[in-house]
């Protein structure tokens, strides 16, 4: 009896780690009457920031509160920075919302956790009132309108996401206080600011900074070397030319915006700002675990931080500087092991044979790029299929097992 409950826990373990990740905009679409918070998470880029975290709530108001928030009449950062505060970076269902320690708690926001919050301010407080009720409010709330309380869950996968609804929007002032549109931003100065000096310097002295500003507003992603890993690469930029070195800082951005979730969930080839014509200048965003890397033939960068990341701007700091092979040429590859001495029970004709079957195999083909790119697209979807397949033969050997012993 205890081998059988074993290896019930284990297939059980086994199928948990096969289930697709959870998607809140699928979620909120099985109930019309948020349509409208449920398009607001979208256009502000939450929902993809949302489905990427692991242990979250979310705290989903009707059409009728947002209905109120809306003839505010508030910028689109705004609404964001006030949804965000409707998104905790914790797990609080039904179940554990009535079961708060010593009554209250007190958690963090995506508001908070993104950066954008001054001090405390994103932070809210939850407590379990009298009569079973729940009440939230952010630690700066100054409202004197009635307190949000919980309404009833919508959908919960437990200790992973909780969709649940509550009475009324949140209000903080930090959160609705003006926000400056990413189009306004002075974009030199914004990565000056923010550890990203010398590359700032660079735009400036070779003069494309009209070329980043003009494409902002159309939609801009911008890969920011850092001070440190420019400091290296110095000497190199010098011996460029000026087209070289204004192609080298242009391939630093994309003319389309890109939210960091985006970046995570659509892998595969860029152009850039540099790309013209027959002078492709692109290379590879590819997700490695919970890092996005930016792959050229020649160097492999990470993200390490988000300078912005408003519609219709994002830069991000990433750790090298992006060498075009356009300019640079790749690295001679590794050479390749020595074959393994043959047997001599083997006779001299086979195994001249298998070594012109190994050299052919191992040679890359002449489709060998399209393949791998074609591989990279639809590595998503290959993840579901075996993980589908995985939990199936996990159930179907459940079963057999159970048919034997009983």
């Amino acid at each position: 009896m205890e081998l059988r409950i074993s290896f019930l826990l284990l297939v059980a373990a086994l199928s948990s780690t096969t289930t697709n990740a959870h998607n809140v905009t699928r979620m909120l679409a099985k109930h019309p009457s948020f349509s409208t918070f449920n398009h607001y998470l979208t256009v502000t880029h939450l929902a993809a920031e949302i489905n990427r975290r692991r242990t979250i709530t979310v705290c989903a108001v009707d059409n009728a509160g947002m209905s109120d928030l809306l003839a505010k009449h508030y910028p689109l950062p705004t609404l964001k920075n006030i949804l965000s505060l409707h998104v905790f970076a914790d797990y609080f269902g039904a179940k554990k919302l009535h079961q708060i320690t010593k009554g209250s708690t007190t958690t963090s926001s995506l508001f908070q956790a993104t950066g954008e919050a001054a001090g405390t301010s994103g932070y809210v407080n939850i407590t379990d009132m009298k009569g079973g009720k729940v009440g939230f409010a952010p630690v700066d709330s100054d409202s004197d309108g009635p307190m949000a309380t919980f309404v009833k869950s919508l959908e919960e996968l437990p200790y992973d996401i909780a969709v649940i609804q509550i009475s009324n929007t949140l209000t903080s002032p930090e959160a609705e206080a003006p926000t400056a549109s990413p189009t306004d931003l002075n974009v030199t100065s914004l990565m000056a600011k923010q550890g990203c000096q010398t590359f700032s310097d660079m735009i400036v002295s070779q003069g494309v900074q009209s070329t980043f500003s003009d494409s902002v507003q159309g939609g801009l992603t911008i890969f920011c070397p850092s001070d440190e890993a420019l400091d290296d690469f110095r000497p190199r930029f010098k011996n460029l030319t000026a087209d070289g070195k204004a192609s080298l800082l242009l391939y630093h951005g994309v003319p389309v915006y890109n939210s960091l979730g985006m970046l995570r969930s659509s892998n595969g080839l860029m152009n850039t700002l540099a790309t013209e014509g027959t002078k492709k200048f692109d290379f590879t965003v590819q997700n490695d675990g919970d890092d996005v890397k930016v792959k050229t033939k020649v160097v492999t960068a990470t993200i390490t931080g988000t300078l912005i990341d408003e519609d219709p701007l994002a830069v991000f700091k990433i750790d090298e500087v992006l060498l075009p092979k356009e300019l640079f040429k790749a690295a001679p590859p590794s050479p390749a092991p020595k074959p393994a001495p043959k047997s001599k029970s083997k006779s001299k004709g086979a195994a001249a044979g298998g070594d012109d079957d190994e050299e052919e195999a191992d040679g890359p083909g002449p489709d060998s790029e399209d393949l791998a790119a074609a591989d990279e697209d639809n590595s998503n979807d290959g993840e579901r299929v075996r993980g589908g397949c995985v939990a199936a033969l996990c159930f179907s050997l459940a079963l057999g097992f159970l048919a034997y012993f009983c």
